[in-house]
C-alpha cells in the first residue's frame, strides 16, 4: 500500500471518528437551543453499550471510506484537478447519505439519526477537501520526501521518470547516472555524472535510493560502489520492481527469463487455489441470484432489438491454454463475422446493436459468464479470456504472452479495470503488463480490490466497446 493511500485513508478514518465525537456534542447544543425540525437522533454511545457504539462508528466510517474509494478519491494513479476534487467529494457525500439512509432503515438499531448524519456529512466533506488537497504537499516535507538517483539513461530509465511524474508519491528524482555505452533517451540536462562518480554523486545529492535501470548489466554494474552505498544506508532497488510497485504493471520488454526465475511471486499455493475456488462458487451463486430477475428483461430487449439468438457462445482459451465455451448475452448482429472472420471490436463498431452498445458499456452482457465460473472454466477474477485465433497470433508477436494462462481467465481482472478495451496487438501487449502483474501478485486482497474497481468501472461506464 502506497504512502499516499495510507495518508488519505488514515486521515479520513481519524477525521470521521473525531467527527462522531465532536458532532455529537455540537448537535446536542444546537438541538437544545434551536429546536431542529429534523430530530438530531442518538450519538454513537447514547443509550447503548460500548460494543454497539463501536459498531455504529465502524458502519459510519466504513461507508464513508468505501464510497470515497468508489468515486476514485484514493486513486494516486489518476490525476485530480483542484476543480474536480470538490465535485467528487460532493458526489461522495451524496452517495454516502443515500447509502446510510438505506442501511439505517434496514438496521435501525445501529442508526445515528438522520439529523446527525445531515450535520456530520458536510463537516466531514470540508475536512476531506482540505486533507486531500494538501496531502501531496505533506509528501514533499523534509523527512518525508525521498530523493532518488537512477542508474541508467535508456528507455527503462525514461519510463521510470514518467511514471514518477504521473503518480502521487514521496519520491523526488535527483537525476541520472550515465553508463558509458548506453543510448541516451532521458533529457541530457538531468544527467548528473558518469558511472565512475556514482557514489560521490549519491552522497552529494543526499539520495535515499538508487534505482538500477541499465539496459545491459553484465560488465557494467558497479558492484563495489553499490555495496558501499548500501553500507552507508542508501537503498539499492531494481527499477523494474519499483515500476511494478508504482504502476501496477510488469515491464515485460525489460525483463528476461532469469528475472522470472528469481523474482518473488508467481507462486500458485494449493490452499489459495482452493480458497479462490470456494469464493468463486459463493460469489458467482450470489451474483446469479441477485441478477436473475434482471435477465428476462435483458433477453426481451435483445430479442426486440435485432433478430437472432439471445445467448452467444464462443470458443475461448482458458487455464493451461485449454479451450472452453464462453457464454455472453449477444451484443452484435448475427452475421457480424460472416465475411471478415475473427476481428477485434473497434470504437463505434457498426456490428454492435443498439441494446448491445448499452450492455457492453454497463458490462451486463457478461452476466452469463457467472455460469462459466460455476462450471469451473473461469474464475471471478483473472486475465481476460481471449479467442484462440488471437492467442496464436499474440504468442508469436509478444514475449511471455503464454504466461497469462497460468491462472483461470476471469469475468473481471486487473487488466480489464486498469486499461481500456484492447483492440490490437499493441493493446494486447499493454494489457499483458497488467495480466502478468496479477499472475505474479495474485491474492485474496488483490481480488477484493479488483472487484471494487469493477464496481467503479460499471458506475462510470468506462472501457466497454
Amino acid at each position: 500500500m502506497s504512502k499516499t493511500l495510507i495518508l488519505l485513508v488514515g486521515g479520513d478514518l481519524i477525521g470521521a471518528i473525531l467527527l462522531l465525537v465532536g458532532v455529537g456534542q455540537i448537535g446536542k447544543i444546537l438541538a437544545r437551543h434551536f429546536e431542529f425540525v429534523v430530530p438530531f437522533g442518538p450519538t454513537p454511545f447514547d443509550g447503548t453499550n460500548l460494543g454497539v457504539g463501536i459498531l455504529k462508528i465502524a458502519i459510519f466510517t466504513s461507508v464513508l471510506v468505501l464510497v470515497t474509494y468508489l468515486v476514485e478519491l484514493y486513486d494516486a494513479r489518476r490525476s485530480m484537478s483542484r476543480k474536480m476534487l470538490p465535485v467528487r467529494i460532493f458526489l461522495s457525500l451524496l452517495i454516502s447519505f443515500i447509502s446510510l439512509s438505506v442501511l439505517y432503515s434496514l438496521l435501525p438499531q445501529f442508526t445515528l439519526g438522520q439529523g446527525f448524519v445531515i450535520l456530520a456529512l458536510p463537516i466531514f466533506g470540508i475536512m476531506q477537501l482540505l486533507w486531500h488537497r494538501y496531502v501531496p504537499s505533506l509528501l514533499r516535507l523534509p523527512g518525508v520526501v525521498q530523493r532518488v538517483l537512477i542508474l541508467g539513461v535508456g528507455p527503462l530509465a525514461l519510463s521510470l521518470e514518467k511514471s514518477m511524474e504521473n503518480i502521487n508519491h514521496n519520491y523526488v528524482l535527483a537525476g541520472f547516472i550515465q553508463p558509458a555505452d548506453e543510448v541516451i533517451t532521458v533529457p541530457r540536462f538531468e544527467i548528473l555524472a558518469p558511472l565512475d562518480r556514482l557514489l560521490e554523486t549519491a552522497i552529494k545529492e543526499d539520495v535515499s535510493k538508487i534505482f538500477i535501470s541499465l539496459s545491459e548489466r553484465r560488465g557494467v554494474l558497479p558492484v563495489k560502489e553499490l555495496l558501499q552505498a548500501r553500507f552507508i544506508g542508501i537503498e539499492v532497488v531494481d527499477a523494474a520492481g519499483f515500476h511494478e510497485e508504482l504502476t501496477g504493471t510488469l515491464l515485460v520488454e525489460n525483463v528476461n527469463p532469469g528475472w522470472f526465475i528469481y523474482s518473488h511471486g508467481f507462486g500458485i499455493n494449493p490452499l489459495m487455489r482452493v480458497a479462490k475456488r470456494v469464493n468463486d462458487i459463493i460469489l458467482a451463486s450470489i451474483g446469479i441470484i441477485l441478477t436473475t430477475p434482471l435477465m428476462p428483461f435483458i433477453a426481451l430487449a435483445i430479442k426486440l432489438d435485432s433478430p437472432g439468438q439471445i445467448l452467444f457462445s464462443q470458443a475461448r482459451v482458458g487455464a493451461k491454454e485449454r479451450p472452453f465455451k464462453l457464454y455472453k448475452f449477444r451484443t452484435m448482429r448475427m452475421d457480424a463475422e460472416s465475411l471478415t472472420g475473427a476481428v477485434w471490436a473497434q470504437v463505434n463498431d457498426p456490428r454492435i446493436t443498439r441494446i448491445g452498445r448499452f450492455l457492453r458499456k454497463s458490462r451486463l452482457d457478461e452476466l452469463p459468464q457467472l455460469f462459466n465460473v460455476l462450471n469451473g472454466d473461469m474464475a471471478l477474477v483473472g486475465p481476460r479470456p481471449e479467442r484462440p485465433e488471437f492467442v496464436e497470433q499474440l504468442k508469436q508477436k509478444i514475449p511471455y504472452y503464454s504466461k497469462r494462462h497460468v491462472l483461470k481467465p476471469g469475468v473481471t481482472g486487473w487488466a480489464q479495470v486498469k486499461y481500456p478495451y484492447g483492440a490490437s496487438v499493441e493493446d494486447a501487449h499493454e494489457k499483458l503488463k497488467y495480466d502478468l502483474y496479477y499472475v505474479k501478485n495474485h491474492s485474496c486482497l488483490l481480488d477484493v480490490q479488483i472487484i471494487l474497481e469493477t464496481v467503479k468501472v460499471v458506475l462510470f461506464g468506462r472501457g466497454g466497446r
